[in-house]
């Protein structure tokens, strides 16, 4: 099979496109034949070494994938080969073919095709255990979401709709601003405007309630100044590249809450949420209030420029490596 290999710390072109064997299933893990896999924010970081996981050397970045099972290990009760199935692991989705324990595959739901299967677990689990667990969302609050048009961001302003929020975007460009109002944002606001504080205070009469903040750095910052008294801010990631501070007399003054929402590690100390979470979304997938937009494809070869063209600001939505015709 081929898979790409990350052989040092380094930009994704450092990348080397390889043919190995196909891996080895041990019990409880199932293989899965990969159609597509979805490309994140945190792929990039993982490759570049900037992520809080350090995998040995050589290794596959790609954390979700959906494909079709085609051999099972030992032990493993509830799936079973031809099943079609979204595979999550930390890393190995980059890949023709991935291995991955029974307890991290789930099943792809009649109707839902490979890409959108694939676009989903990572961004839509995240911002769920974010807005849900962490933020207590509540229909009829004001949501501020920035990078709306990212996957993250994309995946919060449909759950945040589809829980009966009234949200708010901020993006970059003029086609981002449009594709966050598709997404179901009532507003959107370009937060290269210095008037984006005032704009979001005076849309929601004096703050949100619940700020997803995948970005850090300034826009953290500034979003301080515009969430409403007990309000929750969530810390979903630095894409600016500065980790911010917080004068904790704000947080008092204005009974302000600060949470962070890594659904990864949450995930690991409680391996049921995956699946729990699973059956919610596809509930609300089917009901039509929740749908991946998928906005560019790339072939597996085409892996590099993915993630080049996530690092520059330049994916809309959600980006799919798609595998060749010959491993459908």
């Amino acid at each position: 099979m081929r898979t790409w290999h990350v052989l040092r710390f380094g930009e994704p072109e450092e990348m080397v496109l390889a043919t190995v064997p196909s891996p080895e299933v041990k019990e409880h893990e199932v293989r899965v034949q990969v159609r597509a896999a979805g490309v994140n924010f945190s792929d990039l970081l993982l490759v570049q070494g900037k992520y809080q996981a350090k995998p040995v050397f050589p290794f596959t970045p790609g954390a979700e994938a959906a494909g079709v099972v085609d051999a099972v290990g030992a032990g493993v009760n509830g799936v079973r080969v031809g099943d079609r199935v979204i595979a999550l692991n930390s890393f190995g989705c980059f890949a023709e073919e991935v291995v991955c324990p029974e307890a991290r595959i789930l099943p792809i739901p009649d109707g839902m095709d490979f890409n959108v299967a694939a676009a989903m677990p990572v961004v839509y689990q995240s911002s769920w255990f974010g807005l849900v667990d962490r933020g207590q969302l509540k229909a009829g609050e004001w949501l501020l979401v920035h990078a709306g048009a990212s996957g993250v961001g994309m995946s919060a302003i449909q759950i945040g709709k589809a829980l009966g929020a009234r949200v708010i975007a901020t993006a970059s460009t003029k086609e981002k601003l449009e594709f966050c109002r598709r997404q179901g944002a009532e507003a959107a606001i370009s937060y290269a405007d210095t008037g984006w504080v005032d704009e979001v205070k005076r849309i929601t009469g004096g703050g949100a309630n619940v700020i997803y903040d995948p970005v850090g750095g300034d826009v953290f910052d500034l979003s301080m100044k515009c969430i409403s008294p007990g309000g929750r801010l969530l810390v979903i990631g630095f894409t600016s590249g500065r980790i911010p501070t917080v004068a904790t007399n704000r947080l008092l003054l204005k009974n302000i809450a600060v949470a962070g929402a890594v659904w990864g590690s949450w995930t690991t100390l409680h391996p049921e949420y995956l699946q729990t979470t699973h059956a919610r979304l596809v509930a609300i997938w089917r009901a039509g209030g929740i749908q991946p937009v998928i906005g560019r494809q790339y072939g597996l070869e085409d892996a590099p420029r993915a993630l080049r063209d996530l690092a520059n600001r330049g994916a809309v939505g959600k980006s799919v490596i798609e595998m060749s015709a010959a491993n459908q």
